[in-house]
């Protein structure tokens, strides 16, 4: 169910950023393979203003990638995956935390070569 509702969010999702590029954009190519017996399932589509999106997935999880232009004329690139640890996208434009500082890697070094002593209980 999470697989599905993680699909009709990204679907959604390439909606929006299409009608904020061009509403009259066409489908290029679209080529889908239903879902078979195991669950497995495939789809990609291609439109007019550069959006291009393809996902697979099985029981085991889910894998796709979606290609935009952004309105300040970016291209966008995200990859994902879904699986039973929840949604990983990767992606240039997304946010990264700031490198953890040279002080602190050095403490956690001492901490690792001299773990504290443990008193012994009487």
């Amino acid at each position: 169910m999470l697989k599905h509702l993680i699909c009709v969010a990204l679907c959604l999702l390439t909606f929006v950023c299409a009608d904020n590029i061009d509403k009259n954009a066409e489908i290029r190519s679209f080529q889908s393979d239903a879902s078979d017996a195991e669950g497995n399932y495939q789809f990609s589509y291609e439109t007019s203003n550069g959006i291009q999106r393809q996902e697979a997935g099985s029981l085991a999880g889910v894998r796709g990638s979606l290609n935009y232009v952004s309105p300040e004329g970016e291209r966008i690139s995200l990859s994902y995956t879904a699986d039973e640890e929840g949604f990983h996208p990767t992606g240039d434009h997304l946010p990264t935390p700031p490198p953890v500082p040279a002080y602190v890697l050095r403490a956690l070094e001492y901490i690792r070569a001299h773990p504290p002593l443990l008193k012994e209980e009487n």
